[in-house]
């Protein structure tokens, strides 16, 4: 590992169009574009750790841009850099973050998406007419590489992995790390230089370890540590006297109005729970604010508390239903969003809300239109949702990595305080708030440990590697070990993977399974047999499948999605919530639930199996 040289704000490294704009457009270079771009302009593989708000997107992507623009003969010929990040949503808002300084600058330099909600017209559109920058996932990434669309890929110069973190210290920071190394072999039989890799992070330790898993066994990396501890506003609410009898502290409420307490709403639940004084002080946070993130663990109560909101705002009554209780002949019981007065206090965000449905959600909270965004893991990375002045988190976040990151959308810029709430749900949780808390104040970030040898992820790529082209083993080996989270692979590990994928099991439980590849030991080579490459795209990655129908308007627009569960119980006329918004089932499909809108009804709430800490 290489430390960057500190050096003076480098903008003499651009050209003209390029400085001028900056200058025009930021007062001066951040740290982390000050020491990023005289190792990324040396063509250095880098690794930029950085605070929230402080450009390493521009730290990234600036020099790459001034590249392109001085070669205007190169543009349109095929991909130049490949920009990755893990969630679709992030991936969406550095497209549109790109276009200022691509229209300051005035380069035609075209910038391309591709992921998992891209249509089949406009990927058969990019083959044929590639962008110059690639905006994608690292599961797309993978299709393309593992398709004949990587014939627009063989003359990239570049590779940035955003969010670097979120991928790292899982299977699909493995799954993701080979393909890069494919990519990079791919370019070198095309006849162009390595890849430069560039990676980006806010929470990373220790750095040497997560800039090794960036470039891989075989290079050194430039470290660029511009991180400093963030200013945080973190305080722990506890809306309760007494933690161990919830039921207690609402009847003190009832019992008197000279006590200080806040008289309890005729629609709180009896039963023992700590949701009906959350949901009191979570309101009046919001209401005491301008924009405020609700981060929670799970989809299902991104909806439930959402819903809860504004309800309360509108002084209406609880009114979800479990899905069995719910007829078909509900009448509206309170007021709807097109109805007078109605305020509208908070929505849901999560990764089973359609792409157009998160987009006018987060441009609703940008704007000042909406004050509330109950979210999930959905808004935890560097997406700009602009002057967010608070962030609450319901239950612990599970780790100081996930805190930091979540509270971090506070205060987005730099040197601007995070200000942030945890609400603990229970006595254990309340402890490890305390826990997580005080580590976020010191810094203290949990070690990235990343796993190696992972041998699903090997044989996923081995038959895709072979479904394409013949390969010599000697060859596959390289690549596969070229890579971190496989360079302690031995060679008879390999072997009993290839020999696994050959048809060659250990045992004759397995007999049944099919031969993917044909392995000619006499040759050394492997090539596919028939299916694999089919089998190659359609059991790509490493996130689970789910059983999801997708849920339409009668016109074809799509909302979101439904787990299959929650459909086989479900009967047309029947409403349900999404988004915050109350639904009506009107016909069930073989893959689809067409609904319309039912402002004002009561709804189910919605579930997803594997529903989870982490989960979109």
């Amino acid at each position: 590992m290489t430390p960057a040289a500190t050096v003076k704000p480098p903008l003499n490294l651009f050209s003209d169009p390029v400085r001028k704009w900056f200058e025009s457009s930021f007062e001066a270079p951040t740290p982390a574009q000050v020491e990023g771009w005289p190792a990324i302009a040396t063509g250095e593989h880098t690794l930029i750790c950085a605070p929230t708000g402080s450009g390493k997107t521009l730290s990234a992507f600036l020099w790459g841009i001034d590249s392109l623009a001085r070669r205007p003969e190169e543009l349109g010929a095929g991909v130049k850099i490949v920009y990755i990040s893990p969630l679709k949503a992030l991936s969406y808002d550095i497209e549109r973050n790109l276009r200022a300084p691509l229209a300051g600058i005035g380069a035609p330099i075209t910038v391309g998406l591709r992921t998992g909600d891209t249509p089949q017209s406009q990927r058969r559109a990019m083959r044929k007419t590639p962008p110059d920058i690639l905006i994608t996932t690292p599961e797309s990434l993978y299709l393309m590489i593992s398709s004949g669309a990587r014939e627009i890929l063989t003359g990239v110069e570049a590779v940035i992995v955003d969010e670097i973190h979120a991928v790292a210290p899982s299977k699909r920071g493995a799954h993701m790390a080979l393909t890069l190394e494919r990519l990079d072999d791919l370019v070198r039989k095309a006849g162009g230089d390595p890849i430069q890799r560039i990676g980006l992070s806010a929470t990373q330790r220790p750095l040497e370890r997560v800039g090794q898993f960036l470039v891989g066994s075989k290079r050194k990396c430039t470290l660029v540590d511009a991180s400093k501890p963030k200013a945080l506003d973190l305080e722990i609410v506890v809306p309760l006297e007494d933690m161990t009898e919830p039921d207690a502290s609402t009847e003190k409420r009832r019992e008197g109005k000279d006590n200080g307490l806040p008289e309890p709403q005729p629609y709180e639940p009896t039963q023992r729970s700590i949701w009906p004084a959350i949901y009191p002080r979570l309101l009046e946070l919001v209401q005491q604010h301008t924009s405020t993130i609700v981060f929670v663990n799970n989809r299902r109560a991104a909806e439930r508390i959402a819903k809860r909101l504004n309800e309360m705002a509108n002084d209406e009554p609880e009114q979800e239903l479990p899905a069995t209780e719910v007829a078909g002949n509900e009448k509206p019981v309170g007021k709807g969003p097109d109805d007078a007065g109605y305020v509208e206090m908070a929505r849901a965000h999560h990764g089973s809300l359609s792409h157009e449905e998160r987009l006018v959600v987060e441009e609703m909270l940008k704007s000042g239109d909406l004050p509330c965004l109950v979210a999930t893991s959905s808004l935890e990375l560097g997406i700009d949702m602009g002057a967010i002045d608070l962030v609450v988190q319901i239950e612990s976040p599970k780790s100081v990595t996930r805190g930091l990151q979540r509270v971090g959308r506070a205060g987005h810029s730099l040197g601007e305080v995070s200000k942030g709430r945890i609400f603990p749900k229970f006595r254990s949780d309340l402890l490890e708030c305390a826990v997580v808390a005080r580590l976020m104040r010191r810094g203290e970030i949990e070690e990235t440990v990343i796993p190696h040898n992972p041998l699903d992820v090997l044989a996923q790529h081995m038959v895709s590697m072979a479904a394409l082209d013949e390969w010599r083993v000697d060859d596959v080996f390289s690549v596969v070990t070229a890579s971190e989270s496989f360079r302690d692979l031995s060679r008879e590990q390999f072997e009993n993977v290839l020999d696994m994928l050959d048809g060659r099991y250990p045992s004759e439980r397995f007999a049944e399974l099919r031969p993917r590849v044909v392995w000619d030991r006499t040759a050394g080579t492997v090539r596919g047999r028939k299916g694999a490459r089919q089998l190659a795209v359609t059991n790509a990655g490493t996130i689970p499948d789910r059983g999801l129908f997708g849920v339409h308007l009668p016109d074809g627009r799509r909302v979101g999605e439904l787990d299959e569960e929650m459909v086989y119980e479900a009967r047309p006329g029947q409403t349900f919530l999404l988004g915050a918004t109350t639904w009506r089932i009107e016909d069930i499909t073989r893959d689809r639930v067409i609904v319309s809108p039912a402002p004002g009804a009561p709804g189910a709430g919605p579930f997803w199996r594997g529903d989870g800490v982490g989960r979109p």
